[in-house]
């Protein structure tokens, strides 16, 4: 019988943290969408343990609304702060 290739397998279900980093969002803030029924609830995997279903991530994802904004402008901040760091001695 052919062994089976973990890494080909798609997961099921993903904790908080890849979840946040899939839908950018912060915990917080699905948190808060899962309370209000605005996202996907998790399930229970064992006694104190839960999961999101990956399906039902990206058919929440997909249901978003196409926006108008367009993405915030870079302002620099992030190159400004590296520029000031690698000046002080």
């Amino acid at each position: 019988m052919p062994e089976l290739k973990t890494a080909l397998v798609k997961p099921l279900y993903l904790d908080l943290e890849n979840v946040c980093a899939i839908v950018s969002l912060a915990p917080a803030t699905v948190q808060v969408l899962v309370r209000e029924s605005k996202f996907p609830k998790p399930r229970l995997l064992s006694g104190r343990r839960v999961g999101w279903l990956v399906r039902e991530i990206e058919e929440w994802a997909e249901a978003r609304p196409v926006s108008d904004l367009l993405p915030p402008r870079n302002t620099g901040h992030r190159k400004r702060r590296e520029a000031m760091a690698s000046e002080s001695p």
